[in-house]
């Protein structure tokens, strides 16, 4: 089958995101300029450079996170393990800006070192990272969506050392939870090596 998306699809749900998969969870944890608390799950997150360590995440539609945001410059990203699933899917309710979500999850919040957010305690990583840009997103016609996407750099980085192996991170051990489409997710458990051409 094929299709335009303007013309949109004749399926009985959207395919887009189970194609575009998995996709790591962007666990971002905020604070305003009030001092308000936010944790919020974002499927549409990555990692989008390395010298410096850059991240990136995109909310459809003016969120708390993104709010909080523009107002301080900082945030966390906490890595979604398998231990974590069930307390990152609370934490995707949406709920008034008053609310912590940390609080209404039962997470217990642990201080950053060099940002104002709190991360998850109980991740096993975690990005403290300090804002470089916002982009509003545009379609084909140079009109504003309501999408917004927030870029950050990465100025620290927690990790639990139990879920180290010889000096990596393990990620037999950590088991990331990723997105996948509709209401689908996965738990990375099978790994495998692969050298480069130039690496044998």
């Amino acid at each position: 089958m094929y299709y335009t998306t303007k013309d949109g699809h004749p399926l009985p749900h959207d395919p887009f995101k189970a194609i575009v998969t998995p996709r790591p969870i962007g666990w971002i944890s905020s604070q305003s300029a009030q001092g308000l608390i936010n944790l919020a799950p974002y499927s549409f997150f990555n990692a989008v450079g390395s010298r410096p360590p850059i991240v990136m995440f995109s909310s459809d539609g003016r969120k708390d996170s993104l709010a909080n945001i523009e107002e301080t410059g900082e945030f966390a990203c906490n890595f979604v393990g398998e231990n974590l699933i069930h307390e990152m899917s609370e934490t995707s309710a949406m709920v008034p800006p008053d609310i912590n979500e940390f609080e209404l999850a039962g997470i217990e919040m642990a201080p950053c070192a060099q940002i104002e957010p709190p991360r998850v305690r109980d991740a096993y990583a975690v990005l403290e990272c300090k804002l470089t840009k916002i982009m509003r997103q545009v379609d084909l016609d140079g009109a504003d969506t309501d999408t917004w996407t927030v870029f950050g750099q990465v100025v620290g980085v927690h990790i639990d050392e139990n879920v180290m192996t010889d000096g990596r991170f393990d990620l037999t051990k950590a088991k990331p939870v990723a997105r996948l489409g509709y209401r689908d997710y996965t738990v990375v458990r099978d790994i495998f090596e692969l050298k480069r051409p130039d690496q044998k």
